[in-house]
């Protein structure tokens, strides 16, 4: 049983119903959104990323032109998390609610965004060991503290962390305090900057060809640079093109991934660039399958 709000627009490519009895020993995906942007600290909007992220999916094909490959993955939309505004420990609760039902129907996560701290309620949900985050993002997010809260936007990846053993890889990181790059070498947190990745983009497909285990990927939007995604909660200058991620998520095909977000869409209209590249993350995830 699922907790969501009414939301009557679902992802362009998933089936209607959920019967979990129709699971194949294929992976079925649920995606969920989260309309939620209550720590969001510059520019607003993050809770109506499902929605646009919804609407752009619309715009894309079945079939991969560069993976000669057509949708084949076992998608359900479930509707978006009843949120509630303000309050990140309630909406905290429901997001792990929620995902471990979908767990026990034997769905692998796939959380649309609603701001990045939603991050936390799912890796709690997923309670994993051992495993992996790959962490697109402009920033590391490694704050303790942000502005006096321990969860929030900025401190996801630092909560994360506390759930050791989990190793975390950041790609696209241009954004950083000094106390964050200090805690991230002290904790062997690899990072990699947009130079990097454009300067030597065979040898970071070969980093995230070599992990092996269970992978958790989460994808802040703002990891693009901004003339690619402007609608986002933090825009920061320098990042890394929509090709560049493609290739990168690409890296993805085979690899154990048990759950992926694309999170920190704050558009507010049709055919914002912005939503139309999220959803072409979620899409090129998908393709893999």
């Amino acid at each position: 049983m699922y907790l969501y709000t009414d939301n009557p627009l679902k992802f362009a490519f998933s089936k209607t119903e959920f019967d979990s009895s129709s699971l194949t020993d294929e992976p079925g995906f649920g995606i969920m959104g989260v309309p939620f942007d209550s720590t969001t600290t510059y520019q607003p909007g993050a809770r109506y990323g499902p929605l646009f992220i919804r609407e752009a999916s619309y715009n894309f094909e079945k079939y991969n032109l560069f993976l000669n490959k057509r949708l084949n993955a076992n998608v359900y939309d479930v509707g978006n998390l009843e949120a509630i505004p303000g309050n990140f420990q309630k909406t905290c609760l429901n997001l792990k609610s929620v995902t471990s039902s979908m767990l026990d129907d034997g769905m692998i996560p796939l959380t649309i965004g609603g701001e990045h701290s939603i991050s936390y309620g799912v890796i709690n949900a997923l309670n994993i060991q051992d495993a992996t985050v790959l962490h697109f993002d402009a920033h590391m997010d490694l704050r303790d503290k942000y502005m006096g809260e321990k969860y929030s936007h900025a401190t996801v990846m630092r909560r994360i962390h506390d759930k050791k053993p989990l190793k975390i890889i950041q790609m696209g990181i241009r954004s950083s305090s000094q106390e964050e790059t200090e805690f991230a070498l002290e904790n062997g947190i690899n990072y990699y900057t947009p130079q990097k990745i454009k300067n030597d983009l065979s040898q970071i497909k070969k980093i995230i060809h070599q992990i092996e285990g269970p992978i958790y990927v989460t994808v802040d939007m703002d990891v693009l640079d901004p003339a690619y995604a402007p609608s986002v909660g933090t825009p920061t200058p320098c990042g890394i093109s929509p090709q560049e991620l493609e290739s990168l998520i690409f890296c993805l095909e085979g690899k154990e991934v048990i759950g992926f977000d694309v999170v920190e869409v704050s558009s507010t209209s049709i055919g914002d660039i912005t939503s139309i590249n999220a959803a072409k993350v979620l899409l090129d995830f998908l393709f893999l399958q």
